[in-house]
């Protein structure tokens, strides 16, 4: 190889590859096996501290725990968990989430175009990151007492967003979600805040029991 003193151009291609796994809960909905029609799905994502390798955590708090207490819900519903020792926001996660949704929409009857995306706390900073990291993907977002970064705003704009805090979180200050709001906004996003003035960091609770929250989620596509 010819190498001359200074700076000139060069360039490099590789393919790099990675194995990825996960531990998940699968809902399919009733009367999904009777029907060839496509459904909607929901991606949901938990908080820190149901990390692990224990999946009755993850069914705790949101939709996967109104599931395992007999709610029926018209959607296919993917709960994955995170290791202990990572977070959703990290590379491998967000490969990892991608491709499990690549896995789920290759194998069972998913209406692309009604692909949506929900957490909480540690989820809700996924759902800005997933979202960020793959904008194309879906048709709406519901992050509760989460985060992101407001530069990143404007690649995920045209995804409608439902945005959840309680206004007394000591955990996940509300200025978090303020600014990815504010953000969002200015991008010309169709975004909409809901703050719960007496909630602390459990605005989680509240958000999965409101039927307004899934009605809103199934009325959007993909843009």
């Amino acid at each position: 190889m010819d190498v001359k003193e200074g700076q000139c151009p060069q360039s490099f291609s590789a393919e790099v590859t990675s194995q990825v796994s996960t531990n998940y809960l699968f809902y399919l909905p009733e009367g999904y096996e009777d029907s060839e029609e496509a459904w909607p799905l929901v991606l949901f994502l938990h908080g820190k501290g149901e990390r692990g390798d224990d999946l009755d955590l993850v069914a705790i708090h949101g939709p996967p725990k109104r599931v395992a207490a007999g709610a029926s819900f018209p959607f296919i519903l993917v709960s994955p968990q995170c290791p202990d020792d990572d977070w959703w926001t990290s590379v491998e996660q967000i490969t990892t989430l991608t491709a499990l949704l690549d896995d789920v929409t290759s194998r069972y009857r998913v209406d692309l175009d009604r692909v949506y995306l929900t957490g909480l706390s540690m989820g809700g900073f996924g759902t800005f990151a997933l979202a960020t990291a793959t904008p194309k993907r879906f048709a709406a977002i519901a992050p509760v007492c989460g985060g992101g970064e407001p530069f990143a705003a404007e690649v995920m704009a045209h995804i409608p967003a439902w945005v959840f805090h309680g206004a007394k979180d000591d955990v996940v200050p509300l200025k978090r979600s303020q600014e990815m709001v504010d953000a969002l906004e200015a991008a010309g996003a169709d975004v909409k805040f809901t703050i719960y003035p007496e909630a602390k960091h459990d605005s989680w609770t509240e958000t999965y029991d409101n039927p307004d929250l899934y009605e809103w989620l199934l009325k959007q596509r993909r843009k």
